[in-house]
């Protein structure tokens, strides 16, 4: 596997490039500077994603990026609000793909928290750099549509790196069936309690957010604690042993894209949005614990010591995280 653009130099001048628009978003949120460095904050947040995201995924980082730095500053330049919407959208997908596959396996739990956090980490950056264009949105409607195409990338890139439909295994097309099935669950049960939910029902749900929102200072968003967070921390768990779990990684966007959304809510403040996403991930990584231990439970072998030698022999070979993956 060849690392990213050949050399460390073409990383530590990605990583100044998102350090500077990470700089210019949260100084244009205090606000301090012009009325200019939340765009060119954004544009070069999105622009050095879209780079990664292409290096990453063996394609070309020079155009991808190039194109992505172009289409940013054309926006800024035009100021229409549609193409300020249109360049958030691709910000976001963008963003929740490349904080999933910027993943490494994990043999250990720990490890696979860690690449957890990686993952919001690199989503939080990207929802600042979605808010930086000022898009002009129906949040359902965002929402929605940057969650199904970030689902769409994922699975793309996936069907590449876990060798096809063939390479699913029953384990595979079992964890395709349940996590579409919690995604599905998730989704139609909040539309439905939000159109048809019974006047008593939505009050007493509504309580219990209130509650949380009163003394915790955030509620978690449940399609993030259920399904996204325990995916990352399964999959990434999972990769170290067998290819299949990238499939289980794809479910990640259920978390990393609701991360790049985060701020876009103008009812819900920056503290509220950063509990909100903790939150949902320790209760997130709380289920995926319980969740791999059962898959270990299941498949793995039983006592301390053959733990400790499985574990030993998880070294299914994958590039690092700053080397393309195909």
């Amino acid at each position: 596997m060849q690392r990213i653009a050949g050399s460390r130099v073409p990383v530590a001048v990605w990583a100044v490039i998102v350090l500077a628009g990470l700089a210019a978003l949260v100084s244009a949120m205090v606000p301090v500077g012009p009325d200019w460095l939340a765009g060119a904050g954004a544009v070069a947040v999105g622009s050095a994603y879209a780079w990664a995201l292409s290096a990453r995924t063996g394609g070309r980082p020079v155009v991808f990026g190039g194109l992505a730095l172009a289409l940013g500053v054309g926006v800024l330049v035009l100021d229409d609000e549609r193409l300020c919407t249109g360049a958030a959208v691709l910000t976001c997908v963008v963003s929740a793909v490349l904080a999933v596959i910027a993943t490494v396996p994990a043999v250990r739990f720990m490890q696979a928290a860690r690449e957890t956090v990686v993952a919001v980490l690199v989503a939080g950056v990207g929802a600042l750099a979605t808010i930086g264009f000022e898009p002009v949105i129906t949040l359902a409607r965002f929402e929605y549509a940057t969650l199904g195409l970030a689902l769409l990338g994922a699975f793309g890139v996936v069907y590449r790196l876990g060798a096809g439909l063939h390479g699913l295994g029953r384990r595979g097309v079992v964890s395709i069936l349940v996590g579409a099935g919690v995604l599905a669950l998730t989704l139609a049960y909040a539309e439905l309690l939000r159109r048809y939910g019974s006047p008593g029902l939505v009050s007493s749900l509504l309580d219990a957010v209130h509650w949380s929102r009163d003394h915790l200072g955030a509620f978690p968003r449940p399609i993030e604690s259920v399904l996204g967070i325990p995916a990352l921390a399964w999959g990434c768990h999972m990769r170290a042993r067998r290819r299949q779990g990238w499939w289980v990684c794809a479910f990640g966007v259920a978390a990393t894209a609701p991360v790049a959304q985060s701020l876009l809510n103008p009812a819900i403040g920056l503290v509220e949005s950063a509990l909100s996403v903790a939150y949902g991930a320790v209760v997130g990584l709380l289920i995926g614990f319980v969740v791999i231990r059962v898959d270990l439970a299941f498949t793995g072998p039983r006592g301390s010591r053959a733990r400790r030698a499985e574990e030993a022999a998880a070294v299914r070979p994958e590039p690092p995280r700053t080397s393309a993956l195909l």
